[in-house]
This record gives C-alpha cells, structure tokens and sequence, in this order.
C-alpha cells in the first residue's frame, strides 16, 4: 500500500481564553479556578490519500476550519501529529518543514477579506514563487501570465488591485496564489460559500478541472452537503470538535450510520422527494467551553441512551470504508 499524501494522527486543538488584569484579579478574588479552554478538536484522525478529495462537513462552530489549518500549517495542534508524505512535519528541521509545507496551500473561503487590497494581482500571486526561488524573476511575467489564464482571468489584468475585480474574479485570484508554489494539496475553506450560486458552479469546475490537470488533492471544507456529494471522493462529518462518520461519498449519503448525519441529510432537497415541512436539527449546539460528556452529540440524539450520556463512542468500522462514532452499532 503506498503511504496516504497526508496523514493526521489523533489531532487535538485547545485554545486558551484571553484574560486581562482587571479579570484575573476580579478571578482571584471571587476564588475562582483559572480560565477554561476551548476544545476545538478532539482526537481526530484522518488521511488524505494522493488525488482524491475528501469532503469535510459539520455545523459552525464544529472545528473544521480549525482543522484546515492546521493541515495547512497555519495552526500547531495542541496534541497528535501531522504527517505529510509520511514524515511528521513538527519533527522536521524549521527549513525542511518549510520547503514541505509550500505542497499544501489554502483557499480561504472570503475573497474580499484573503487578498491585500494595497497590492496588485501581479504581486499578490507572484510574491511567494519569487522568494522561495520558484521561478526566475525574468521569466515571472510569463509565469503569471500562464497561471492567470489557467484560472480563468485575463493575463492583462496582473496591474489591477483587488478592488476592481468581482467576487469571482476574486476567488480565482486567491486559487492562482495559491497554485503558484507548485501545491499536491490544497485546503478549501468554505471556498464558494461567499459566492452567487451562478459562480459557485464556474469555481466549482474549476477546481474539477485543475485536478484533472494538475494532479491536486483536495481537503474540501463546507456546510452545503449538496457541494461536497458534487465534488467528493469520501466524506468526514464533524461534531462539536469530534469525527463521528467517514465513509465514501455515496455510501454516506445513501446509508448514512451516525443519526448525526441521518439528521444532516433528512432534510436535504431532492427531486425525488415530496414536498413538506423542514424539521431542523432539535436543540442547539452545545458550547466547546462545556461540551456534554460522553457522545457529545446525546443532547439531540432521539436515540441516546444511558451509556452515550456517559461513555463517547469509538469510531469504528461498520461496513468496508465505512467508520462512524455510535454506540447504536454494538447494541448499546
């Protein structure tokens, strides 16, 4: 078997609260306990292999932006590790981890927000294939030019700013960027989610397209379950930091296991589908401050029993490929 493009291994992400003068004195005095922490992540363990894309999907707040970058190098975990090529990427020397990481790039998901709008095209995706000696800075213009075509936007155009170009036309700045560092894997956040319907389609294929040519790996992260069925090998469903279900893209939306993600896609539109009333996901999303114990999805669960209000469920395999995080598949 070949060794996966990219591996996580039991990633875990806390974040501290911030806390001024004025609050640790009014915490000292008040005798209360420190600060608590966010889990964001809790022991996710993923792989990407070479050339396929894995879809991510969860609610807000569910850690899977957290998640992106940390495969993007973005964000350290807090516990676990990220293999990349096989090799783990915190144990490397700062140089080799650098040189590695230019092979995974993000799209983040805001156009308007990812691009400095006191630079022009032409800097803004040439910058990063200038400094790390990519490409020779005689044949930059060349090289630019090339890219921008590849994405859809008119070599003519590398002298603009941000700010004269549309969302779209935005994005797909973002994409060269992003592809000018020659990436095996690229990060997309939410990537069409600030787009119309109409150019979510183009960027869409798009992305379909330079997978194709360029041999890409994608992680693709969103919450339109639709997207993700379109453009996905396998998909991962997150919960409040946790991975409840993997399996492959039609296996899950065909027999989803976890009743986290039967709730997700019962209320996804199809044309097979008479019409009635949507019914949301009963109860709110618990905070990462105090997640419940056990399986942290119990609250909302029509299912729970004793045992998930107290012990968390091991994802496991229910099918070939097929994992998910329920104590429903033991008989519990």
């Amino acid at each position: 078997m070949t060794t996966p493009l990219l591996t996580l291994d039991r990633i875990t992400k806390r974040f501290g609260q911030r806390r001024g003068l004025a609050d640790r004195a009014l915490d000292r005095l008040a005798r209360r306990g420190p600060a608590r922490s966010l889990q964001a992540l809790d022991s996710v363990s993923l792989t990407i292999e070479t050339g396929e894309v894995l879809g991510l999907v969860g609610e807000s707040g569910c850690g899977k932006s957290t998640l992106g970058r940390i495969v993007a190098g973005i964000l350290p975990p807090s516990e676990g590790a990220v293999l990349y090529q096989g090799a783990d990427l915190a144990a490397l020397p700062p140089r080799e981890r650098r040189r590695r990481l230019l092979g995974v790039q993000m799209v983040f998901q805001d156009p308007y927000a990812s691009l400095n709008p006191r630079r022009r095209v032409r800097d803004i995706i040439g910058e990063a294939p200038r400094l790390h000696g990519l490409v020779p800075r005689r044949a930059l213009d060349g090289f630019l030019d090339e890219l921008m075509q590849r994405v859809g936007l008119d070599a003519g155009y590398k002298a603009r700013y941000p700010h004269q170009f549309s969302g779209g036309q935005r994005q797909r700045i973002g994409i060269a960027r992003a592809l000018a560092v020659s990436p095996r894997l690229l990060v997309c956040d939410e990537a069409v989610a600030a787009l119309d319907v109409s150019i979510q389609a183009q960027v869409l294929n798009l992305f379909q397209r330079l997978r194709q040519e360029l041999g890409l790996t994608y992680l693709f992260i969103s919450h339109d379950l639709g997207v993700v069925r379109h453009v996905s090998d396998r998909v991962a469903i997150l919960y409040l930091g946790r991975l409840v279900e993997l399996a492959p893209s039609e296996t899950l939306f065909q027999r989803p296991n976890h009743p986290y993600t039967q709730a997700l896609l019962a209320d996804l539109p199809r044309l097979d589908r008479r019409r009635r009333d949507y019914r949301p996901i009963e109860g709110e999303l618990p905070s990462p401050l105090d997640p419940p114990p056990g399986c942290h999805f119990h609250p909302r669960c029509r299912f729970a029993t004793q045992r998930c209000r107290a012990e968390a469920p091991v994802l496991r395999e229910v099918a070939p490929g097929h994992l998910s995080a329920c104590h429903l598949n033991d008989g519990g």
